[in-house]
Parts: structure tokens; sequence; C-alpha cells
């Protein structure tokens, strides 16, 4: 598949008030890094975009999570390797990425309730939303995978 449009060069604006929303999730200190990442690969699973899901699990590799649950995650709620509180965010990341029906289901909603504060809520909302704008311009565009690198400073993503 031959890439359409680098995007990045064309908007970088653009790109870089997406990367913020990002900054923001991460900056507020809120939701663990490790469930941020989960959420990043399952909504990168649900919308079939291969560089992110090169980007995303690599980063979650480097920050030490395990192969166990990456390779389990589209299998989630069959697989016994993720914690209530990572069940409801990835029940809430699914929910909110498919809105075929026009909405996310109550019970959805309730069990991420038991789970997050109002706050942390928004904020994974806002991951969710995030992550989906990423899939949605590299699944357009064709951004090829595997043409991600790690940061050189050798440091973890957070």
């Amino acid at each position: 598949m031959e890439p359409r449009i680098d995007y990045r060069s064309l908007a970088p604006e653009a790109a870089e008030a997406l990367r913020g929303l990002n900054a923001y999730v991460r900056r507020s200190g809120l939701l663990e890094p490790s469930l941020v990442r989960l959420v990043e690969v399952r909504a990168s699973q649900i919308n079939g975009c291969a560089f992110c899901l090169d980007m995303h699990t690599q980063e979650a590799r480097l920050a030490g999570e395990g192969e166990q649950r990456l390779y389990a995650l589209a299998a989630w709620r069959e697989a016994p390797f993720y914690t209530p509180r990572e069940r409801a965010a990835l029940a809430w990341t699914e929910a909110v990425t498919r809105l075929e029906d026009g909405h996310v289901p109550d019970q959805v909603y309730q069990e991420a309730r038991r789970h997050f504060s109002e706050r942390e809520l928004v904020d994974l909302t806002l991951a969710v939303v995030a992550i989906n704008g990423w899939n949605r311009l590299n699944v357009a565009f064709r951004t090829p995978a595997g043409t991600w690198r790690p940061p050189q400073d050798g440091a973890a993503p957070s």
C-alpha cells in the first residue's frame, strides 16, 4: 500500500494540536500511563490502524508492558490479565470508538463510573478521542507501518 498524503508536513499545526491533546492527558496524571497505552492499542486494533498499532505496541513494550497482555488485548474479555479498572477502560474505549448505535450504553458508563472519577472519565474519553483522531488520519492517508522509531534519548515513553 502506498502512502497518500503526508499530513504532518502539510498541516503541522493540526498534528501539533492533536499531540497537545495527548500531552494534556499524560500531564493530567489522573490515568496510569500503562492504561492509556492499552486504550491506544485497543482503539487502533478496532480501527485497523497498522501504523498506530506498530507505534503503540513498541511504546508499551519499551515502557515494560508484557507481550502476553498485548497479544491478548483483542480478546481482553476472555483473558485474565487485566484489572477491573483496565477492563472498564477497555469497554469504554470500545463503546466510544464504535458509535454505530449512536450512543454509549448506560451499562458501560455505569461500570466506568465505578472505576473512574468524573474527571478521570473525561480524561479517558479525551485519550480515546485523540487515538481515534490519529487512527483516522493514518488510515485515510495510509501512513506506512514500521516507520515509527522510538525517541533517541533512550527514555521510555510516559
